[in-house]
């Protein structure tokens, strides 16, 4: 009996070549973000790195999609990996096109304050920050800000100072915020600060955020002011934060008023009609 050698068809060396690029990106990129989150890798090169990274996952769809022409021309193998390829780096180039869109369509700047007048200032994260960056940028930048957040605006609270600033703590430590400043509010001597920082939410690059609570004569203000220490773009990711933030501690407080409020009297009794 003579046996047949069955010979299989060759697969397709793009498409090879494409899943490693692609497999290389993502399992670079998940390295890169646990070595930036543990703080062991500085912005700078991290944005390099990052950038490198995606650019080979560009170049695993363009592997890809040439695998696919040899595929179908040809008629080897190797359709599974050119899609493996094409599929990882889609979805690692979908999350930056998104920013870049955003980008496109939001102002340049990196600083978002509700009182830009007289934006809460940053006292201890100060230090932290690369020079040139602590103080609010100015009145060109207020006006970027409120052409593209008209909404970020001060939260005013019926509730007291001291309630305001509680609830602000609340929400801010509910966040996990790293607090370095946690100054309570006086009575006509000086207004509450909180100034924290926040973290993004894949790369966790550090953004500091600065919170007022000013007593007024109806209840108290507050005012965010949100900054990223690097960049010149936050995607809108500072008036993001801000919106949401004051969102909460609205809520907070809301809650905490109805704790203190003192219950119902309840209403007297009628009298009983006498019996005869």
């Amino acid at each position: 009996m003579v046996r047949r050698r069955i010979v299989e068809e060759p697969a397709s060396r793009l498409a090879i070549w494409a899943r490693r690029c692609a497999l290389l990106s993502l399992a670079a990129m998940i390295l890169i973000i646990i070595i930036v989150r543990a703080g062991l890798l500085e912005i700078v090169p991290a944005i390099g790195a990052v950038g490198a990274t995606l650019a080979l996952a560009g170049v695993g769809i363009v592997l890809a999609l040439a695998a696919f022409v040899v595929i179908w021309r040809e008629g080897v193998r190797g359709g599974g990996a050119a899609f493996v390829a094409l599929a990882t780096g889609i979805v690692m180039l979908a999350y930056p096109a998104y920013l870049g869109i955003r980008g496109y369509s939001l102002p340049a700047i990196n600083d978002v304050t509700t009182d830009p007048n007289d934006p809460p200032r940053l006292e201890v994260l100060a230090r932290l920050r690369p020079a040139g960056t602590t103080d609010y940028p100015g009145a060109s930048v207020a006006a970027l800000q409120r052409a593209a957040y008209p909404d970020i605006e001060p939260l005013e609270v019926s509730a007291s100072a001291q309630i305001a600033y509680e609830s602000a703590h609340a929400a801010i430590t509910k966040r996990k915020w790293r607090i370095v400043v946690d100054r309570p509010p006086q009575t006509n001597r000086r207004d509450g600060q909180i100034e924290a920082v926040a973290r993004t939410p894949i790369l966790g690059f550090r953004d500091d955020v600065v919170l007022r609570v000013r007593a007024t004569r109806d209840g108290a203000r507050i005012d965010v002011r949100s900054a990223s220490r690097y960049g010149q773009h936050d995607f809108g990711s500072n008036a993001s934060r801000i919106r949401s933030l004051l969102e909460e501690i609205d809520e907070v407080v809301s809650a905490k008023s109805e704790e203190r409020r003192p219950p119902p009297k309840p209403a007297p009794a009628k009298p009983q009609p006498a019996r005869r």
